[in-house]
């Protein structure tokens, strides 16, 4: 099995993760919290009370994990790939696959990668979610210290599973949109490209981006209910699963709940996606 893909996907997911951090630090706040207006309000209230720092809560921890599961989809893509095809990456643009085998590749990189990333997503999102200021004297310390005190403490007080919280949604998330944000990026890409030859950068950018938010536009209703099941342990509430938070979300503020963080989402897709796929591609070449 090719290695390259996964040391690849890592340093792309790690460049594109930092990019688009304070983004998903807006989206994560306005999908689970209700004291926002919107994007704006977001934005100006992190900045006033948390400085500048707040949108890049527990950063690092992602950096080296959710980076990794990044490694995970894209080297389990593309040697899913391998073994549909019989072909490696470099000699897919002379041979591109079928848009059905990018689809099932792309399928097997996410239901795969949700087994890596639950945990680390749910921690990621805990402490976005954390809005006191930095510590000053006499202030109520943040619930949660850092990325290891947050997965002991929900192991202590929610059980080793509360780790895994949300984690069908996550996969009902990934599986197919990874799928579609695969065949996105490879028909737009053979479209500006001519037959047999890489895709340019101007290419991979604009079709890096478009996948990107083809992809978010897809899953952002069930990164809501996600986001959603992983705040409930926090707030000693329980959903029967994925179909009652759906239906408990409804009831509450309607329909208009599934599209909470959509524009940000698309706005933080377009770079992120754009700058992982170039990178991605790039190192790939140059490892040759």
């Amino acid at each position: 099995m090719p290695v390259e893909e996964f040391v690849a996907g890592w340093i792309s997911g790690a460049l594109g993760l930092v990019l688009g951090y304070p983004f998903d630090t807006v989206k994560v706040r306005l999908q689970t919290q209700t004291t926002y207006r919107g994007i704006f309000d977001c934005l100006v209230k992190t900045y006033r009370h948390e400085s500048l720092l707040g949108f890049f809560k527990g950063m690092s921890f992602p950096i080296a994990s959710i980076a990794m599961v990044n490694s995970v989809l894209f080297g389990v893509y593309s040697n899913t790939l391998l073994a549909l095809t019989a072909t490696s990456h470099q000699e897919r643009r002379a041979q591109p696959p079928s848009y059905a085998h990018v689809f099932l590749a792309g399928c097997t990189g996410g239901f795969v990668q949700v087994y890596c990333l639950a945990p680390f997503d749910l921690i990621k999102v805990r402490l976005q979610n954390q809005t006191e200021p930095r510590a000053l004297p006499g202030s109520p310390p943040p619930r949660y210290r850092g990325p290891v005190h947050c997965a002991v403490s929900i192991c202590q007080e929610e059980g080793p599973r509360g780790l895994f919280r949300g984690a069908w949604a996550l996969m009902l998330r990934d599986t197919p949109t990874l799928g579609i944000y695969f065949v996105t990026y490879e028909w737009l890409c053979r479209q500006s490209t001519p037959e047999g030859q890489n895709p340019s950068s101007a290419s991979v950018l604009v079709a890096g981006g478009f996948a990107g938010i083809v992809s978010w536009a897809v899953a952002t209703p069930l990164d809501v209910i996600k986001s959603r099941m992983q705040m409930a342990g926090l707030k000693h509430r329980v959903y029967r699963g994925v179909l009652d938070c759906m239906a408990s979300s409804v009831r509450q503020e309607g329909l208009g709940v599934f599209f909470r963080g959509l524009t940000i989402n698309s706005a933080r897709a377009f770079p992120v996606n754009a700058v992982t796929f170039l990178s991605y591609e790039y190192l790939l070449r140059w490892w040759g």
